[in-house]
């Protein structure tokens, strides 16, 4: 006589469970915890589908929330456990609450446990997510940064070869070679060494720098294509109306905040670039130091170059920066009118309306 196994189904339903994540390329060091208990600790390929089938299986019906550091994997691990019906968010690393012994002691398995144990605790704050046409976007511009780096490394060595070498640049291209005409690259071409050695090393970095320029110029005349078309158009349009704001820099300030309005007001909008001090206070002492390190340092940098621009363009900043002079040096000058900068940037997003240059 067989008898039937009686089967017990479980179920999560209305319970939370909160997965810290250390992410790695090749896999993952998972943490669970189920009702202020640590359920697990555990390795796992770098895969959203595993930690998803292993929850389900796990605590079905449950409230999955997760959490990771941002890092080198960006947000495609993000969208992928969203993707799964994972609550997720992405974390910066400074602002995960860490004890002197964790730093000192720092692995995989203590850090996904305080993730863990932070998510729980509703300690983390999650930084924002673009959308993935945004995110590409903030990467092709981030490229051309790269590019224009690589040029002038390359034309730097260049010139630093030539000096190696003894060959002096024609007075008459001298003021043409810090904008690398036509001219000068001509002259380069016909530069001949003693040995094939010398030439091979000038006549392959000259090629590297004519590949890297064409790259360069295919990119700014796609960015071209964008002030015409497409949605960024519009806002493209309105940050190029204040002065010192050209297209890559509009591009750079799009790119990396996407929506300067999801700042609530201007001193979160600064502390996310980066253009607040650091403090230190005790008691009735208080001290106020250089600007803070944390940053996005492509917008902060793009900041500070549109600065130096706008107080040759604009009456306005050219006073103010004439007066800050007066009492600190100029480049803690131009901290201040990129302040100013930021300030109107964020006016023109939030009415939808150009800037009308003032003296007032």
């Amino acid at each position: 006589m067989q008898t039937k196994s009686k089967s017990t189904t479980i179920s999560f339903k209305g319970q939370n469970i909160y997965v810290g994540i250390d992410v790695h390329l090749k896999s993952w060091k998972v943490t669970i915890i189920v009702n202020d208990m640590e359920h697990k600790t555990f390795s796992q390929d770098s895969d959203a589908k595993i930690l998803s089938n292993y929850l389900r299986k796990n605590f079905p019906e449950a409230e999955y929330f997760s959490a990771y550091e941002a890092g080198f994997c960006g947000f495609s691990v993000h969208r992928e456990l969203e993707g799964y019906g994972i609550r997720n968010i992405v974390v910066n690393p400074a602002d995960i609450p860490t004890t002197d012994k964790e730093k000192r002691q720092k692995e995989d398995k203590r850090d996904s446990r305080k993730i863990a144990k932070s998510l729980k605790n509703g300690e983390l704050t999650a930084i924002y997510v673009p959308t993935k046409e945004m995110e590409e976007l903030r990467a092709l511009v981030r490229y051309r940064k790269a590019l224009v780096k690589e040029i002038t490394r390359h034309k730097t060595r260049i010139k630093s070869f030539l000096f190696t070498n003894g060959i002096k640049i024609p007075p008459e291209l001298e003021g043409a070679s810090s904008y690398w005409s036509g001219r000068f690259t001509n002259w380069l071409k016909e530069i001949r060494f003693l040995t094939r050695h010398n030439q091979l090393v000038l006549d392959g970095t000259l090629e590297t720098v004519t590949f890297l320029r064409q790259k360069l110029l295919e990119i700014n005349r796609y960015f071209l294509t964008l002030t015409k078309e497409g949605e960024c158009a519009f806002k493209l349009k309105l940050l190029k109306s204040i002065p010192g704001i050209g297209l890559v820099s509009a591009l750079t300030i799009l790119t990396e905040t996407e929506d300067v309005l999801r700042f609530k007001n201007l001193d979160r909008l600064c502390s996310y670039v980066g253009l607040v001090p650091t403090t230190n206070s005790s008691g009735e002492n208080e001290k106020i130091g250089r600007i803070t390190g944390r940053s996005n340092r492509f917008l902060r940098e793009i900041l500070i170059e549109a600065s130096w621009a706008a107080v040759r363009k604009d009456p306005s900043l050219m006073y103010s920066y004439g007066l800050l002079c007066q009492r600190m040096k100029p480049n803690e000058a131009i901290v201040r009118i990129a302040k100013k900068l930021l300030n109107r940037i964020r006016y023109v997003m939030k009415n939808e309306t150009e800037y009308v240059l003032s003296v007032i």
